[in-house]
């Protein structure tokens, strides 16, 4: 067995992550440069020509920011929803300023709640509440090992909690520390996004979730897109490992974060 979940990039800049099995090895968003996705694929002793396929959670910069470059040059086809990809049509047309939407070669479109197959790992994309057109998570499961993938979500409703159980790697978001977002330098307006049902996760809300929901199967816990001006992981882990060690018996759990600027070395199982 040779599963491995590899973070990238994880915050308010840019999102990337690689999900590998022994034969396949799936891109999860594309939010840094492609000479800078090759050059932290290569630190986790990866070659960007062995990537499979790339999928695109939503259409926000910080996700698709490398995507046409990434596409064009790799030729792997990329996973994306109709909305999903009319968005980030119309903004790259809008950018490049010629009325045209970047081709990608191999483009897959996919509905969520509809699950497929990249190689030996079956995806399921499920719909997370976030301001964007058709954001999703997803879980990935291969050679007997399941991992939950779900950043970008403004609270945990039922179906979510329901999609994550079962988890042996669970990538989760922790985006903010709700006093220090509220005397931070954010206008008023982004605060409010922010801790909207359609903004970012914060430390306390996903703390009620380890508390109240979390069954407690999975090994490692990522605590993912932890913003560089609203939190600090420290304050993201304490209130992680508090929660997890509230129920009984789900101490086993290791909570790692995952960073901007520096990749997470890979987890492997």
């Amino acid at each position: 067995m040779a599963v491995s979940v590899s973070l990238l990039a994880s915050g308010s800049r840019a999102n990337c992550a690689l999900v590998a099995s022994s034969t396949t090895r799936i891109l999860v968003d594309a939010g840094l440069s492609c000479r800078e996705t090759f050059k932290r694929l290569r630190a986790v002793g990866e070659r960007p020509e062995d990537l499979s396929a790339i999928l695109i959670t939503h259409e926000h910069s910080d996700h698709v920011a490398g995507l046409h470059r990434l596409a064009c040059k790799l030729k792997v086809p990329v996973f994306l929803t109709e909305a999903t990809y009319r968005e980030w049509g119309r903004s790259a047309r809008d950018k490049n300023g010629d009325g045209k939407i970047p081709d990608l070669p191999k483009l897959e479109k996919f509905a969520s709640g509809s699950g497929f197959q990249i190689g030996d790992i079956e995806v399921r994309p499920f719909t997370i509440p976030h301001d964007a057109a058709d954001p999703v998570g997803f879980t990935f499961r291969t050679e007997g090992t399941k991992i939950g993938y779900a950043t970008d979500l403004g609270y945990m409703p039922v179906s979510v909690r329901d999609h994550l159980r079962g988890c042996d790697i669970l990538v989760i978001e922790s985006n903010h520390d709700l006093e220090k977002l509220r005397t931070g330098p954010y206008p008023w307006s982004v605060k409010q996004r922010v801790m909207s049902r359609v903004g970012h996760l914060s430390n306390d809300a996903l703390a009620e979730f380890f508390t109240s929901d979390y069954d407690g199967g999975a090994a490692y816990v990522v605590l993912a897109h932890l913003s560089e001006q609203n939190n600090h992981p420290e304050l993201a882990r304490v209130a992680a490992e508090q929660a997890l060690r509230e129920r009984q018996g789900l101490w086993q759990n290791r909570v790692l974060l995952a960073s901007q600027s520096e990749v997470l070395e890979p987890i492997r199982l």
